[in-house]
């Protein structure tokens, strides 16, 4: 059923004292070019000028509170709840819209009243490095296995929360992956891919830190033993083996679109990597 209304989103912005990451945010909002929407902002007591920021913005925000939060899960429930748009975006402190006219392209395509509307990342590193993370069209178990749908490139229908629940707090890393996980895979819930870059994403922040891995990992491991009486024990090599694919593949080029998530087309990468290999060590020697 297509909707004939306009259709309203809530961009919720996360920060905690990231003052920089925050004016680049909030920047690409102010510049869209279809005001269909609201803007929250929730701020975890932040002390490096911020709240300064965001007071001298506040006639741009629908919302904003600055307060201490138990984390970043936390944070996000409380704009969920503050939040009346039809669909929610996250889009936290130094990720940002990737041109003022991503509102504009992305409407025609939530009045189709689909649970999930996704789109490209471009994902960047500190030294301006970057490539399109395309997400596959299909995506189910195996896809969630090693990966996850990018919060900041997915508009998430806001009744949804208020049938499945908010995000866990218990997770402190993997919180948004387990709602994505239970929508698609254990409930079945519809969802559209469209072909379009939304935001750009910056490697570094809690879900790519290094430091996180083995914590990334073991809530990984919870969720899937909690639905599921069997865990399959390649998953954990299989993690270690995708971030060393990742880390040559940047190497090779840093600025190549990958389509991370496509089997056929890693199994070429894959042979190709094989035989840089194989040249490099018959040079070495």
């Amino acid at each position: 059923m297509i909707k004939t209304q306009k259709v309203k989103v809530s961009i919720i912005t996360v920060n905690l004292n990231d003052l920089k990451g925050l004016k680049k945010t909030c920047a690409s909002v102010f510049s869209q070019s279809n005001k269909d929407f609201e803007h929250i902002i929730i701020d975890g007591a932040s002390v490096d000028g911020s709240l300064d920021y965001i007071e001298v913005h506040k006639d741009k925000f629908n919302y904003w509170i600055s307060e201490p939060d138990s984390g970043v899960y936390s944070a996000m429930n409380k704009g969920i709840r503050q939040a009346t748009g039809d669909y929610i975006l996250f889009l936290n402190s130094g990720d940002f819209l990737y041109n003022e006219d991503v509102f504009s392209k992305v409407e025609n395509y939530l009045i189709r009243d689909i649970d999930l509307v996704y789109g490209n990342l471009w994902i960047e590193d500190d030294k301006g490095y970057g490539f399109t993370n395309k997400y596959p069209k299909i995506i189910d178990f195996n896809f969630f296995k090693r990966t996850s749908l990018g919060h900041a490139s997915t508009f998430i229908k806001r009744s949804l929360f208020e049938s499945y629940g908010v995000y866990r707090t218990d997770l402190k890393i993997v919180s948004d992956w387990a709602f994505f996980f239970k929508l698609i895979c254990l409930e079945k819930r519809s969802y559209l891919k469209i072909d379009i870059i939304i935001a750009v994403f910056y490697e570094g922040g809690l879900s790519t830190a290094s430091s996180y891995n083995e914590l990334h990992k073991k809530e990984r491991k919870k969720v899937l033993l909690e639905n599921y009486d069997l865990y399959d024990t390649n998953f954990d090599q299989l993690l270690i083996s995708n971030k060393q694919h990742q880390k040559f593949y940047n190497k090779i080029n840093p600025r190549v679109e990958l389509v991370t998530t496509n089997r056929f087309f890693l199994k070429i990468l894959n042979s190709i990597i094989g035989l840089f290999a194989f040249i490099l060590k018959k040079k070495r020697s």
